[in-house]
């Protein structure tokens, strides 16, 4: 923070406007401050995941966590018509839904080897 210059001979008016000056500044200082605690766990969690996408070579790790929920989502949800949806059917739509990012992964994994 820079402190405004005055001279010697100012006026209350120029004072005034100094001492305003000063505060609106060590108002910005406080909002950086308080928002730089704030978004500190959230650069934290995102540190976190590049860090672990990078370690584990995991490229398409948006893609891993939409079939892990797709997934869950099958496996303990129920039914939309007479409370469930016997097992077959299930399985059916949970091979249809995953069938892509399955091949992804296969053709992925291909090019690695």
């Amino acid at each position: 923070m820079s402190l405004p210059e005055l001279p010697h001979n100012s006026s209350r008016a120029e004072m005034r406007k100094a001492l305003i000056r000063l505060r609106m500044e060590m108002h910005r200082q406080e909002i950086r401050h308080e928002t730089t605690q704030l978004l500190q766990p959230l650069q934290r969690v995102r540190g976190m995941t590049q860090n672990l996408q990078e370690g584990l070579g995991i490229k398409h790790a948006p893609l891993w966590g939409v079939a892990a929920v797709t997934l869950l989502g099958f496996l303990t949800g129920k039914g939309a018509k007479n409370g469930s949806i016997s097992g077959l059917t299930r399985l059916v739509r949970l091979g249809a839904t995953l069938g892509p990012l399955i091949k992804l992964v296969m053709q992925g994994s291909s090019r690695n080897h």
